[in-house]
Order: C-alpha cells, then sequence, then structure tokens
C-alpha cells in the first residue's frame, strides 16, 4: 500500500507540474499561428536561411506542432528557389521537456516533401549555410540537437550540380520519388561536420529512381548518413524488367562531390536498357545479368559523370545485334553451311560474354566470348564513349565447316584455316555504333 501511496503521489506531481508548465504555455498552444513571426525568426537565425511557413497549428493526441505551406529558400550564391518544401511538417513534442518552458522536438514527420540538392562549384552545399551567431538574451522556445526520429512521406528528391564557372543551373543527376524514409537519431550537426560519425540511419522506399541515365523502380534499401556521405546499403530494385541489388554511396565534400555503386544484376532486357542511350538505342536485345561496379566524381558541366570510371563481366544471352549483323557477313564466306537459326536471323546469337572496363571515356574489354549459331568468336577491343562511339575491335571466327574441295579452295582465297571441320577466319570490326564495319583479316601493326 504505501509503495502504491508513493507512486500516486509522484504522479500526481509530475501530472501538476505538466499542467502548470502547459499552463505558462498556453497562450502559444491555443493559438501557435499568432507567434509565426517569432518562430520563423527563430528558425533563419538558426539555419541561416529565409525560412516560410504559411500557417502553424496544434495536434493535440499526440501533441505536436503542426506547420503548413513549410519553405526553407536556397542561400546564396544558389539560385532563387527551395532547399526544402513541404506541404506539412508535424513536430511531436517531449511532454517532460514542457517542465523547463522548453518545447523539444521528439519527431518530425514530412509530409510530400520536395528536396533539391544542389553543389556549387566552390563545393559549398545549400543545406550548409553559415548558422547565425545572433545570440540568444533567453533560452529559446525550441531546443534543436540530436532528433529521435525523422520520417518522410510522399517525398521527392534531385540533386544537381551548378556549372562552372557562371554557377548556371546543371542537369539533375539523382532523384527519386514518392519516396518513404524513416531515420533515428538524426543529428544534422553531424551531417555537415567534418567528423566522420553516424548522423543517422534508418530505411527508405521510392516508387522510382533515377541516378544518371539508369531508372530502377520499387527501390529498398536502408539508409545510413555520416559526415558528408550517403550510403544506401542492401539495396534491392527492379531494373528493365530484371533485378539488381548492391550499394550505392555518395562522397559529398571536395570541390566535386564523388560517387560509388556495387551491383549485382540479373534479367536485364537489353533492348530497354539500351533505349535509355540515344546512341545504343535498338543495338542489342537479349538478356543480361552479372556484376558492374562505377565510381568517379560529379563534375561541374553539361556532362557531369563523363569521368566515369568501372569494371564488370557481363553475360547477355538469346539476343540479337540487329546493326553488326555478324553472322552475315561471316556466312558470306560459308553458305553453304546450315547455321540454324542464323540462317534467318544473321544477328541472332546464343551468347556473348565479356569483361568491361571503363576508362578515359572508353569501354574496353581483353576478352569478349561470341556463341553464335554455327559461328563462335573469340574477340577484344574497346568502344569511345565520347561521341564518336568509334569501334575498335579485332578477333577470330569460327565456322562449322564440311571438310572439302570448295571449302579447301576458300579457306586458301581468304587467308582462312581449316581444321577439324572449323573454319577459323581473322576478322575486325571497325566504324561507329551506327555504322560497324565489318571486314577480314587482322588489325594491322
Amino acid at each position: 500500500m504505501a509503495i502504491r501511496r508513493k507512486t500516486i503521489i509522484v504522479a500526481t506531481v509530475i501530472a501538476a507540474a505538466t499542467v502548470g508548465a502547459a499552463a505558462l504555455l498556453l497562450p502559444f498552444l491555443a493559438n501557435p499561428d499568432r507567434y509565426r513571426p517569432q518562430v520563423i525568426s527563430y528558425l533563419e537565425a538558426k539555419t541561416g536561411k529565409q525560412i516560410e511557413v504559411g500557417h502553424i497549428g496544434i495536434n493535440w493526441v499526440p501533441l505536436s506542432i503542426r506547420l503548413d505551406n513549410f519553405g526553407c529558400k536556397n542561400p546564396r550564391p544558389f539560385p532563387s528557389g527551395y532547399f526544402l518544401k513541404a506541404a506539412r511538417m508535424d513536430a511531436a513534442i517531449d511532454i517532460a521537456a514542457l517542465l523547463h518552458r522548453q518545447i523539444v522536438i521528439k519527431s518530425i514527420v514530412l509530409h510530400d516533401p520536395i528536396i533539391n540538392v544542389i553543389s556549387d562549384p566552390d563545393g559549398l552545399w545549400n543545406f550548409e549555410n553559415p548558422v547565425s551567431k545572433t545570440s540568444q538574451k533567453r533560452p529559446p522556445i525550441f531546443a534543436f540537437g540530436v532528433i529521435p526520429r525523422v520520417e518522410i512521406i510522399g517525398g521527392q528528391l534531385f540533386a544537381s550540380s551548378l556549372i562552372d564557372p557562371s554557377d548556371r543551373p546543371g542537369p539533375v543527376v539523382f532523384e527519386a520519388h514518392n519516396v518513404t524514409a524513416t531515420l533515428e537519431q538524426v543529428d544534422f550537426d553531424a551531417f555537415i561536420g567534418a567528423v566522420s560519425s553516424v548522423a543517422a540511419q534508418g530505411v527508405m522506399k521510392a516508387d522510382s529512381l533515377h541516378f544518371g541515365s539508369i531508372e530502377a523502380t520499387n527501390v529498398n534499401s536502408k539508409l545510413r548518413l555520416q559526415a558528408r556521405q550517403v550510403f544506401f546499403n542492401d539495396a534491392r530494385a527492379e531494373t528493365y524488367g530484371g533485378s539488381t541489388t548492391g550499394e550505392l554511396s555518395f562522397n559529398l565534400s571536395g570541390k566535386n562531390p564523388s560517387f560509388k555503386a556495387d551491383a549485382r544484376i540479373s534479367g536485364i532486357d537489353m533492348d530497354r536498357l539500351l533505349a535509355a542511350f540515344r546512341n545504343v538505342r535498338g543495338k542489342m536485345t537479349g538478356t543480361m545479368e552479372g556484376e558492374l561496379t562505377l565510381a568517379g566524381e560529379i563534375e561541374h558541366t553539361l556532362s557531369p559523370m563523363a569521368g566515369m570510371q568501372g569494371t564488370g563481366q557481363v553475360t547477355v544471352r538469346n539476343g540479337q545485334a540487329p546493326s553488326l549483323k555478324f553472322n552475315e557477313n561471316l556466312m558470306k564466306l560459308a553458305r553453304y553451311n546450315d547455321l540454324g537459326p542464323a540462317k534467318q536471323y544473321p544477328s541472332s546469337f546464343s551468347s556473348i560474354s565479356a569483361d568491361l572496363k571503363l576508362a578515359n571515356k572508353r569501354i574496353s574489354s581483353s576478352k569478349i566470348d561470341i556463341v553464335g549459331y554455327g559461328v563462335n568468336a573469340q574477340c577484344f577491343g574497346s568502344l569511345s564513349v565520347t561521341g564518336s562511339d568509334a569501334l575498335d575491335y579485332q578477333g577470330v571466327a569460327e565456322i562449322l565447316a564440311k571438310q572439302g574441295f570448295f571449302t579447301n579452295t576458300l579457306a586458301r582465297l581468304s587467308g582462312a584455316t581449316l581444321k577439324n571441320g572449323r573454319l577459323s577466319i581473322a576478322f575486325r570490326v571497325g566504324g561507329t555504333i551506327q555504322n560497324p564495319v565489318f571486314s577480314e583479316g587482322k588489325k594491322a601493326d
């Protein structure tokens, strides 16, 4: 009974103190919109940015402050516009802090926010304007620090860079739509700081995500923020009829932000994938699988990812390469041979496996294995990705052939060799992706 009486007494004291504190803040709670100019002024002093709030209201259960039509504008030297706009922001209040006449934020929910993250050529970001040094003579009504929980519902995220040296807006490099995210222990000061400590972590979902020219849908990922770094871990997404898993990270320090991506792909429809790239649209069909690693700086130019580098190993199965017509060219040397599906579809192949290396604006392969229908080949070479789309490949093709007078004669005349029923022919592929040029013989030294 004594324990019960003590519990009742303690609860009564806490309730009385809370009611008393609430009574002191009753003018604000009863008509919060009356204090909108003071709230805006405080937020501007705290963030160093121009703040807009259309209306301030109170949600009583649970107790939270509602900011309608919230906007945080870009600081100079960024273009006019908003770093953050939200149709509504709900900030849940720590009732215990009312005992100290403070409104401490327990959690924040952003409804339908639009977040525009912009990088300046000098390395400044539009979210990190210096905080005003205006002193507070009295304890602030709002107390900021680590926010236990931040939620985003229906968000849109865009990331771009200003173009050097005129600082005009550049292309959007990264965007995500209909984002739902939950972050725990959010410390914004740690995110914009120099010390590499965890600033927040949680999970994220998005209906769609674009990075450069690549699109993914139904994205699910763990999300971690550190000092000027963003990590998407254990990411899963649907991509071009297939699936992709892997990791994606951004480093926002330095004048140029950088990225790294490790991806494992399966079931990718090549026709749908290449449709995203104007110069190679319609150049290959089939289903791709493999692993890729890409990395590089995001430059302040109209082609911000031109310096990207990477490596990988991929295989494309059961497809066609209409512009190359590999089998058709070789069939000129073996028209008498039945090449199966290639007879009706001379651009078809069973599989193409290749190692890939992206560097110096060229994609090179040291070994490409082509398994066709009656035609196999091994080759190596590179492709320019600077706009010229120049091809430079060479290799050896083997055609199934029957031993005989005509075959032997053909081999001697063409410079090919015939062994164990296979006609081996050296070839080159030059020209461009749009107009490849197939020729026999090795490349001249």
